[in-house]
């Protein structure tokens, strides 16, 4: 019902010399036949382990890179019926509002710290409520005599154990009820695969870090970040209910943000979605954009209009689903 192909785009300018890279895919529903829809995506188009997508190229060369990626689909607009494209800067938004019938999805903020000076210069910038929470969650282990070990894993040997302890408390935080709610993103074994062979590479190549808070010999919270250059990008993480009360993940942010002033890192990505853990910190702020552009054919145009009408009732359907679940469960 379900067919993929691979669209790898290489962006090369008047010398050759390799600028970019679009790493995209078709997807077509059904897989065979005329009636079907034709999507052009970016790979990694699922909101949760490919949490930004868009073009790989330097920042410089972005908007020669996304102009290049339009062109080449609107001159073989026969092949597609509609491109979701994701990522874009607001700098770059003007490029797509010039498409015929482009609609903008929806926004995604990303925040992120920009490092300077010392940990305690730092921390003292921050607002007030941040320092209450940093004072209570190390007050409360010290008052509870719970003494705690920060520990930074990155070697490719040690990386596996690692992951499989950070898929163990991701699911343990997910299946909390009381609290904000979270999807547990590694579920499946197709994804814990995938990251697996992600984080090896990275580890490699000293790009891969995983934080971890141990207490009593156990890990009780963990983080997954990739740190590149002077860079350091905070990823999912997971924690043990247990020692909720401790608000063990702010502690782990701190301690990582500590580790980052030491390591001479600059900027720390707090990862993309709005929310309190985040914001308190007072980031900086930047909006991602997502976009539904539909092909410049007559095919393109219903497809289009089709799928923008089964977003606007996805409320409805999923409230849907949500009855037949529960039915099928009674």
């Amino acid at each position: 019902m379900i067919k993929d192909e691979l669209w790898l785009m290489a962006c090369r300018d008047h010398t050759g010399a390799l600028r970019g890279v679009v790493p995209m895919v078709l997807t077509e529903r059904p897989g065979v036949g005329w009636l079907r829809s034709r999507t052009l995506r970016m790979i990694g188009a699922d909101p949760n382990i490919t949490e930004l997508s868009g073009p790989i190229c330097a920042p410089d060369d972005r908007s020669n890179v996304i102009s290049a990626l339009l062109d080449y689909v609107r001159t073989n607009a026969s092949d597609w019926d509609m491109l979701l494209f994701g990522g874009l800067q607001p700098s770059e938004t003007q490029l797509v509002e010039r498409w015929k019938g482009a609609r903008w999805l929806h926004d995604k903020p990303d925040f992120w710290l920009e490092l300077s000076g010392d940990w305690e210069s730092f921390r003292s910038s921050r607002g007030r409520n941040l320092k209450e929470s940093l004072r209570k969650c190390y007050n409360s282990l010290k008052r509870d005599g719970h003494a705690f070990e920060f520990r930074v894993v990155s070697r490719p040997e040690d990386i596996p154990a690692a992951l499989e302890c950070f898929f163990a408390l991701h699911a343990a935080r997910a299946d909390l009820k009381d609290t904000v709610m979270h999807e547990n993103v590694f579920e499946h074994a197709l994804a814990r695969a995938f990251i697996h062979s992600c984080f090896l590479e990275a580890s490699k190549r000293n790009q891969a870090r995983v934080f971890q808070l141990v207490i009593g010999g156990d890990v009780v919270a963990t983080r997954l970040s990739f740190l590149l250059g002077d860079q350091l990008y905070l990823y999912f993480s997971g924690y043990s209910p247990q020692w909720k009360q401790y608000s063990v993940m702010t502690t782990v942010l701190a301690e990582t943000i500590k580790w980052s002033f030491a390591s001479n890192v600059k900027l720390v990505n707090l990862s993309p979605g709005r929310d309190v853990s985040k914001t308190r910190w007072d980031p900086r702020e930047t909006t991602f954009r997502d976009a539904c552009l539909p092909s410049p054919s007559a095919r393109g145009a219903i497809v289009h209009r089709a799928y923008l009408s089964l977003r606007e009732h996805e409320p409805k359907f999923r409230r849907l689903l949500w009855f037949a679940q529960r039915y099928r469960d009674f």
